[in-house]
Formats: C-alpha cells, structure tokens, sequence
C-alpha cells in the first residue's frame, strides 16, 4: 500500500513531461514550417515558395557590352514568366554579339533582334525580329518605367514579348501599363549613359516608320552572364 501513490506520482509526472514534449514538438514544426514558407517573424525574406520549392525573389546578371559592363536585377517574383524567358535566353547564349539596334537619346536603348548578330542583317530591318518564343504580357502595378529600369519590348501596347528589351534612359512612366518592366540597372550607370550617349543616324524602315539607330562603330552586346548578386 506505501508504494501505490508513489507509482501514481511517477505516472502523473510521466503524463506532465509528455504534454510537455508533445507541446515542444508543435512549436518546434510550427516554427520550421513558418521559416520555409515565410510566414511572420520567423519567415525568410529573401525568396518566395511554391508547391515545387523555393523560388527567388530577385535574380541578378551581368550584361557586358563594348563599352563597358553593368548589373541588372530581376524581378522574379512580379515578372515569372518573362524573367523566366530572359533567364533562358540568357543561358542559352542568345544575346552574345547583338547590337543595341535602338538609340534614342534621353529616351530608351533598345537590343534583342538576333539577325543584327555582329551588326549583320538589313538596318532597315532592325528591330523586326525576335526568338520566336513569345510570353505573355505581365503588369506588376508597383513597376515603373523609371530611369534605368528594363522592360520588354513588344508589337503594341499590353502585347507579351519575345527576345527584345529596353532600358529606360530617363523617366518613363507615360509607358506604364504598357510594357512589362521587369528588372534594373544596379550598378555601372555611366556605361549606359555612354551606350546611350554613341552617334545614331535614322533610318528608314520597311513600314515607313523612322528608326533612330547607331552609326558606326555600333555598340554590342558581348555576352549576358548570370551572377548570383550585386
């Protein structure tokens, strides 16, 4: 009879560290699940997720060109489909050696037609073509086509893309809306300036319309690089 509440007593403190580390655990997988998913205090910052896993928020490249190299941001997560495009043109080589093809000076430079590949193909066709693989118009609200900030280049307004892009030589925002930004210069400024900044002669283009394109020596792009950041 001594020994009943004694077993008792151990029971009860049995049950007590039970609750306990069931209680530890809930916290515990609580706590992990908000980190991955980013969710509250606990929650990364620095990338989104999806039922396929960890997506980046931002993406980064280098863009080298004869007159200097800068770096760009990528909107990842408000642009998926055309970074997604940029990303695998990139990788796949499909910049190297194009021509800025579109100069206008305190507006815009523009490159991504293939056939100006080593300042080749008809100027009067400059601009005309693409990859062929098109993606769909994407308008982040928060985007603007400020000073240095990318977007895509396309047949019309609110039209998706292909391979062509601009980057924005001043402030822009008459284009919002419009056309998809999607990324920004982060560094470099001036070789942009200067690659807006080279000689340009107008040319008249198949349909009529007058193209503002440089002269000679052309600027290239030598090759476009992923990095993993600024």
């Amino acid at each position: 009879m001594v020994n009943k509440p004694r077993r008792r007593k151990q029971q009860s403190h049995l049950r007590t560290y039970l609750a306990i580390g069931v209680i530890l655990a809930l916290v515990v997988s609580s706590v992990s699940y908000a980190y991955v998913a980013g969710i509250g205090p606990f929650g990364k910052r620095s990338s989104s997720t999806t039922s396929t896993g960890t997506v980046p928020t931002l993406l980064y490249a280098r863009i080298n060109t004869s007159l200097g190299s800068f770096d760009v941001e990528l909107f990842n997560t408000l642009t998926p489909h055309t970074v997604t495009n940029f990303v695998n043109l990139v990788n796949s080589g499909f910049y190297n050696d194009l021509v800025w093809h579109r100069i206008q000076k305190g507006f815009v430079i523009q490159t991504g037609d293939p056939r100006t590949k080593f300042g080749g193909g008809t100027r009067r066709t400059w601009g005309d073509n693409s990859s062929g693989v098109s993606v769909p118009f994407e308008y982040a609200p928060s985007l603007h086509n400020d000073e240095y900030y990318l977007a895509m280049a396309s047949t019309g307004y609110k039209v998706g893309g292909t391979s062509q892009f601009y980057i924005n030589l001043a402030n822009n925002t008459f284009l919002d809306g419009n056309y998809a930004v999607f990324g920004k210069v982060i560094s470099e400024y001036p070789v942009v300036q200067k690659i807006g900044s080279v000689p340009t002669i107008n040319e008249t283009m198949l349909g009529g319309a007058i193209q503002s394109e440089p002269a000679d020596p052309v600027p290239y792009i030598n090759s476009i690089t992923m990095i993993s950041g600024p």
